[in-house]
């Protein structure tokens, strides 16, 4: 039974952890963000004074000795005190203060020195009482330095509360405020279970290579007898998708060791050394609990190459993190037993420094699964959802070549997500169809077309399908539908039978001549062309640049890669313009050459295209067997 997961102490950690032991209790550390702080004691003292304002209430009003003399004379006066010539008072009835809308029973007046009048017989003729204590009540000197010194005993007291949630993580890092980060939650396990190679399908090959670190981390002992060094790192390289997070989650579940999981562009930050203080604090923490893997995903992002100069003197952030990086994996003499596992999908941009043998040992690519991998990678997916009997994984696997495990596990979603809609208590086989659907061509759109784009929406569709049959070797028509989804008026799909993993000139030139189907059919059947074509033109494009200046496929240019893969990079900078101006010619020219040939096929077989498009006009979507059967085309047999 694993440990749980331990509570996140800190939140400007850039990483997740699963396996690991609680951590101990953090210690105190000085507050940062003085910029924040200082504008927080501004506002303190502000809202201190406008407080203590209330508390203070208003003093009683100061009137003028003849105002007093009045009072007195009219019998108003309950009350005095006189201390010199200051005197105080309080009324009997509430009076008026000449001159404001203010009214008053205490009062504070001064009488003149020069004033001869009979106060005293007047009081005691009114029965004036003269008290021994001041009528109006003042602080004490204590309770006035208090209340002085209140603003800034509440701005203490604020600092040190601050203070307590940066040490315990409460509010991000310091820096004045750079670094702080929303608290990334901690990896959840499924179930208190850790992920196993059981739960990885469709790699098997990836995963036999990643048992040897498995058996290193649990029996390191055996190595050391032997003086073999596993390796430091390993860099799972592949498409988006492909399963390589879930690959070292499996290594660490299987090996059973503490499992820290980090994005690499996490570490980044606006000031310079703060992920490189990050990152040593990751492997800091991976030591105290080794053995242990270090997961860095999207490491590319820090582990490109170096001398871009894009900071001060060419050593920003980025660099520094990557060095860091580097420091750390170094031959690991000081965390032996911390394996260290990256990914990307960018393999080609990294720093050389990165990948040579001591840090990243091994590069493992994990690729997209094949027909058998797919099949076991929706078991997985279906395994918590209710599949009816006429649903056959093998067949969705067939038709879905290409998919990654997360495709396919957005397939199973979506299939479930239809089925709740429809209110059934299984998953279809219709549902998995429709899903299918969505995902490839898009949803559909509730587009009203007129009559006559209609007609030639279902001869666009019926080019693309039609020779798409009449090419040999071509990949076979799956459905055609004149339905608007996403942004196309109509989609045909065509899928292989099997996983293809080189491609011929003659497969290739299908392809283009396929793509060109619905330019060549409008141009056939209307003389004129539309701009419905443009998604087929960038295909076109793609695969005519590939032919001619990556696989070697025309004579002029030669047997020579004049394109980078990276569609990124500038053409000029890897070939000379001469070369160039002929990739281009020779695009152009089989591009010509197809597009001639499509025109060709399509008016040779004019009666099959009026066939299909008929069909298309009257049910709108046709799957393979209808299409086939409108063509008035044999279906080859299913290898």
């Amino acid at each position: 039974m694993t440990s749980p997961v331990p509570p996140r102490d800190r939140t400007d950690q850039p990483w997740r952890s699963e396996g690991a032991p609680p951590p101990q209790p953090p210690g105190r550390k000085m507050p940062g963000g003085w910029g924040g702080l200082l504008l927080t004691a501004l506002a303190v003292y502000l809202i201190a004074n406008l407080v203590l304002s209330f508390f203070n209430g208003e003093k009683e009003p100061t009137i003028a000795y003849t105002e007093f003399s009045k009072q007195v004379t009219s019998g108003n006066v309950s009350k005095i005190y006189s201390k010199g010539d200051a005197i105080q008072g309080q009324l009997k009835k509430e009076a008026k203060v000449p001159g404001k809308d203010d009214k008053y029973t205490k009062f504070v007046t001064q009488r003149p020195a020069f004033a001869d009048d009979n106060l005293w017989g007047e009081l005691v003729k009114d029965d004036v009482t003269v008290t021994a204590e001041p009528v109006v009540k003042e602080r004490s000197f204590l309770a006035n330095l208090l209340i002085s010194l209140a603003p800034m005993l509440l701005l203490v007291l604020i600092w040190v509360f601050i203070a307590r949630r940066i040490s315990r993580g409460g509010m991000g890092g310091g820096m004045g405020g750079f670094g702080r980060k929303a608290p990334p939650k901690p990896v959840e396990l499924e179930g208190g279970r850790r992920t196993t190679f059981a739960d990885v399908a469709g790699i098997d090959e990836v995963a036999g290579e990643l048992n040897d670190i498995v058996d290193f981390l649990k029996n390191p002992d055996a190595y050391r007898k032997m003086g073999a060094r596993m390796p430091g790192g390993v860099l799972l390289a592949g498409p988006p998708g492909t399963g390589k997070t879930l690959l070292a989650r499996a290594v660490a579940g299987e090996a059973g060791v503490p499992f820290f999981s980090a994005s690499a562009s996490e570490f980044i930050e606006m000031i310079v050394g703060v992920g490189a203080g990050r990152v040593r604090e990751l492997f800091a923490e991976a030591r105290k609990v080794a053995p242990a893997i270090v997961f860095i995903d999207e490491i590319d992002t820090i582990g490109r190459v170096r001398g871009g100069g894009s900071g001060m003197g060419g050593h920003d952030e980025r660099e520094q993190t990557l060095n860091q990086i580097l420091t750390e994996m170094d031959g690991f003499s000081g965390s032996e037993g911390v394996v260290v596992i990256a990914a990307t999908n960018r393999a080609d941009v990294l720093d050389p420094a990165l990948t040579r043998p001591g840090r990243f040992d091994r590069i493992v690519q994990v690729s997209p699964p094949d027909k058998s991998g797919r099949e076991a990678i929706l078991e997985i997916h279906t395994r918590q959802i209710p599949m009816s009997d006429d649903v056959d994984l093998g067949q969705v696997a067939r038709t879905t070549p290409g998919m990654t495990g997360a495709d396919l596990a957005n397939l199973a979603n979506e299939a479930a997500l239809l089925a709740v809609k429809r209110r059934q208590s299984e998953v279809t086989g219709a549902d998995l169809s429709d899903a299918l659907e969505k995902v490839q061509l898009g949803a559909e759109r509730s587009l009203v077309m007129s009559d006559e784009d209609r007609r030639r929406t279902a001869y666009h569709e019926s080019g693309h399908a039609l020779l798409g049959m009449l090419q040999p070797g071509a990949d076979p028509v799956r459905k055609v539908t004149i339905v608007p989804r996403g942004r196309a008026l109509g989609v045909t799909l065509s899928t292989p039978d099997a996983d293809k993993y080189a491609y011929t000139e003659e497969y290739l030139r299908g392809r283009i001549i396929g793509a060109l189907g619905g330019m060549a059919a409008e141009q056939v059947v209307f003389g004129v062309v539309t701009t419905g074509a443009e998604s087929d033109l960038e295909q076109v494009t793609g695969l005519a640049r590939g032919m001619v200046g990556r696989w070697g496929m025309s004579h002029k240019v030669g047997r020579l890669t004049a394109i980078p893969a990276d569609a990124q990079q500038a053409y000029g900078l890897v070939a000379a313009p001469a070369t160039l101006d002929a990739v281009d010619g020779e695009m152009r020219r089989i591009v010509d050459e197809c597009y001639e040939e499509a025109c060709r096929l399509l008016g040779n077989n004019r009666d099959r295209l009026d066939s299909l498009a008929g069909a298309l006009l009257e049910n709108e979507t046709l799957d393979e067997v209808a299409a086939y059967r409108a063509a008035g085309i044999t279906r080859l047999a299913k290898p």
